[in-house]
């Protein structure tokens, strides 16, 4: 029997020696979506709208613009960055559109600026992440208050109304859905497809999980992080004229605190903070399971404080549950 045989037979009694129960039960999404049916339990038992679907899509618009946003964060995180500055481009580039409209200036045009801006601030977090090689999470940081400060400037401390014509997205249902939850869906269908089952997919996981074995393999780092970060700032742009069309004005401190529920959502459903591992099905559990969560303690009557509090500890349990699940597995 020659040396490759005899290992070849010992992989395969490594692999038997894995049942595949045993695999289920280590993912993460699984873990996220037991504890989406148990904060639907416990919020039944608060009240009884959280038995009625309709309450339930309703109450997911609140945070439609961040759920989708942090769909592409997921792919941005897997591929070893980060961006958090996602939720203030969302509130300039929703300050430049209305600021734009209000000025007389056509709609189209005001929607584009806006769409523009966000391509703009997604090609500013390339250029210094990508071409000057600092890290994602400094500049990130930096451009969150970058651009959450040039929000204020534009909007000042008031609200710029926006057309009647525009406000309501929330309100157009499609077959009884609203359309923000349609939108969502179709997002995580799109990209979930993108990660999973063509080439660019799997050259986000390599670039992730082994950035230099990754680069001798001949796969275009660089250029694949750069569409990364522009598609983020892009979709960050169309959930902050989402937002607007939402409350029907824009103010600078819209989607406050929303990187917070985006990274979130990201390590809930089991994305390695590090980057490598990670599914878009993990995220979209995990946007569910926010919303269940939030409306939970709204309910109850918890002060804002205290739920900004849950979500930290949210936070921080996800990503040592996901760090403690990984770990596992690779034993």
């Amino acid at each position: 029997m020659t040396e490759s045989t005899t290992t070849s037979m010992q992989a395969r009694e490594i692999v038997k020696a894995r049942p595949a129960w045993h695999v289920m039960l280590v993912r993460p999404e699984l873990m996220t979506f037991i504890l989406l049916v148990i904060g639907i339990y416990v919020g039944s038992l608060l009240s009884p709208f959280f038995l009625d679907v309709n309450y339930i899509l309703r109450s997911f618009t609140l945070t439609a613009e961040l759920s989708i946003a942090a769909l592409v964060l997921t792919m941005v995180i897997i591929s070893g960055e980060i961006d958090l500055s996602a939720a203030a481009n969302m509130a300039l580039s929703a300050a430049i559109f209305a600021y734009v409209q209000a000025a007389g200036v056509p709609m189209p045009i005001a929607i584009a600026a806006g769409l523009l801006a966000g391509l703009a601030m997604g090609a500013l977090n390339a250029l210094m992440v990508i071409r000057f090689q600092l890290p994602s999470i400094i500049v990130t940081i930096g451009t969150l208050i970058f651009y959450r400060g040039l929000a204020q400037v534009i909007a000042g401390d008031r609200s710029i109304r926006v057309p009647d014509w525009f406000i309501g997205v929330n309100n157009v249902l499609i077959a009884d859905i609203p359309l923000p939850v349609i939108i969502f869906v179709l997002v995580a269908i799109v990209l979930a497809i993108v990660l999973g089952t063509t080439t660019i997919g799997r050259q986000i996981y390599q670039i992730g999980t082994n950035p230099i074995a990754a680069k001798h393999a001949g796969i275009k780092s660089n250029q694949i992080k750069v569409g990364l970060f522009l598609t983020l700032g892009l979709v960050s742009a169309v959930g902050g004229l989402m937002t607007a069309s939402r409350l029907g004005s824009v103010r600078y401190d819209i989607a406050l605190g929303g990187e917070l529920q985006m990274v979130l959502m990201a390590m809930l459903g089991g994305t390695y903070i590090f980057g490598g591992r990670g599914t878009i099905l993990g995220t979209f559990l995990a946007a569910w399971l926010l919303v269940i969560v939030s409306t939970g303690m709204t309910v109850a009557n918890l002060l804002p404080a205290i739920q900004l509090t849950v979500l930290g500890v949210l936070l921080v349990v996800a990503i040592i549950a996901t760090n403690f699940i990984y770990s596992r597995t690779q034993r």
